[in-house]
């Protein structure tokens, strides 16, 4: 066709521009690899001027499937004229610097009006953006669907130590479990724990938080509704309860029920079943119930705002998560595993923290537990440009802090502090850790100052 030929026509007196323009590399090679021709995007691609590359035999790019398919004989044969033909290969070249490059290859020969093989045609696409975010992609999966620690629960100290195994027993059991800890403990990573390491693992786990659900919606999204039980029930729904069925149903900050919830929920747990609103026909039930709350539930009975018999039932397994600051010898433990999920979210190379930087988080008492050191993290990633967290890319209450550590020092003689730090020691009885704490220091820090104040801790100190 006439449009056809004129296409054609605009080819054959273009094809170098369209050649040049391209932005995937191009390459032709005779049968013995020898570089005929290359475009300027594979000059920019590989670091080499065209001058360097024609003329030369392809084993100056170092493909290693080039090499593993080559013969090893004197005389070499480009791989490309065994085989006819590649498609989507992936391979990788060497630039002119030494660095490697992932590239997609594809490829096949030229022929002459004889059938001759004349020369290999070859398209290289640069795959390393690519495949540096793929590997990005793939280690943050790995590293968050892996479980930190246990289940999650990041740390190795006796209180943690003792959380596992009250967890452990927990989970062979189905009675009601109910975890009293500080806000950003964990708890609902341990009420997780507990229902992956129970029967019920391979059942429905369904959060429920009491302290976001409006009061007048609750019990329908507890208990569902019939069809016209209320302005827009159009059709009915089932509620959390019976989506738990078989499974594990988690109430989060139970001390947020108002009363009249309690009282049904009770009834609940007595008779395994529940009534949908507006609907009085029951539907049994086989739930697992886990609370947790950071309230003090004896406090809201003696107000009034908690069932006396209703705390007894869901109380059968009571389980305290330790807060921050009575485990901060987890801090390190805890900082590595943010720090590495830092990095692969924000593809920043931030390896540590400074000393100055880390003495500041063990000086500090962590109300938000966790859930703030994680915070603390995030910011400092944010502020830091790469390499080592300091004390100025924490957030400002942490340079207020050192403000504070500074005004309090600043009236104390050599001979105080060291005998301040003599004390510690004394009533430690040379356990550095202890020490560390009662001074509310780090171990770090009371290393400093003990090589400072040249005080060598042995049996004789305590």
């Amino acid at each position: 066709m006439p449009q056809n030929k004129a296409v054609q026509d605009y080819f054959y007196d273009n094809w170098q521009d369209i050649i040049e323009n391209m932005q995937d590399g191009l390459m032709l090679v005779d049968p013995t690899g020898r570089i005929l021709y290359v475009n300027s995007a594979l000059e920019k691609m590989l670091g080499y001027e065209k001058n360097e590359m024609v003329g030369q035999s392809c084993d100056i790019l170092d493909c290693e499937t080039c090499h593993a398919l080559k013969s090893t004989g004197p005389i070499k044969s480009c791989a490309l004229f065994l085989n006819g033909d590649l498609h989507n290969l992936h391979c990788f070249f060497r630039r002119k610097d030494g660095t490697k490059i992932d590239i997609l290859k594809n490829a096949t020969v030229l022929t002459n009006a004889e059938g001759q093989i004349t020369a290999g045609v070859e398209t290289l696409t640069d795959l390393s953006s690519i495949m540096a975010k793929e590997k990005i992609i793939t280690n943050l999966r790995r590293h968050l669907k892996q479980k930190d620690g246990f289940h999650g629960l990041i740390g190795n100290s006796p209180a943690m130590r003792q959380l596992h195994e009250l967890i452990n027993s927990a989970a062979k059991s189905t009675a009601p479990v109910i975890f009293y800890g500080e806000s950003g403990t964990g708890k609902e990573l341990a009420a997780s724990a507990i229902h992956l390491l129970s029967d019920r693992k391979n059942s429905s786990f369904i959060k429920v938080n009491c302290a976001a659900l409006n009061e007048n919606l609750l019990e329908s999204e507890l208990f569902g509704h019939a069809k016209g039980a209320f302005a827009g029930a159009d059709k009915t729904r089932i509620g959390r309860f019976e989506a738990a069925d078989q499974g594990t149903i988690l109430l989060d900050e139970i001390g947020d029920l108002p009363i009249s919830t309690q009282t049904k929920l009770l009834r609940v747990l007595q008779e395994h079943e529940i009534e949908r609103v507006g609907d009085h026909q029951p539907v049994p039930i086989d739930v697992r119930l886990i609370s947790t709350t950071n309230q003090d539930l004896n406090q809201l009975m003696e107000e009034g705002k908690f069932r006396n018999d209703f705390y007894y039932r869901i109380n059968a397994i009571p389980v305290i998560i330790p807060p921050m600051r009575q485990r901060m010898e987890d801090l390190p433990q805890l900082i590595q595993t943010f720090l590495e999920r830092g990095r692969l979210k924000n593809n920043k190379e931030i390896n540590a923290l400074s000393t100055d930087a880390l003495d500041l988080l063990f000086s500090y008492h962590w109300p938000g537990n966790v859930r703030e050191l994680i915070n603390v993290i995030d910011y400092s990633f944010v502020i830091c440009p790469g390499g080592e967290i300091t004390p100025a890319h924490l957030p400002a209450m942490f340079r207020n802090l050192t403000n504070l550590n500074m005004t309090q020092h600043s009236g104390q003689s050599f001979a105080d502090r060291r005998q301040q730090l003599l004390a510690a020691l004394h009533q430690s009885k040379g356990n550095k850790s202890k020490a560390a704490r009662i001074l509310n220091i780090s171990r770090v820090t009371l290393w400093k100052k003990l090589k400072k104040y040249n005080i060598t801790v042995n049996k004789a100190t305590g």
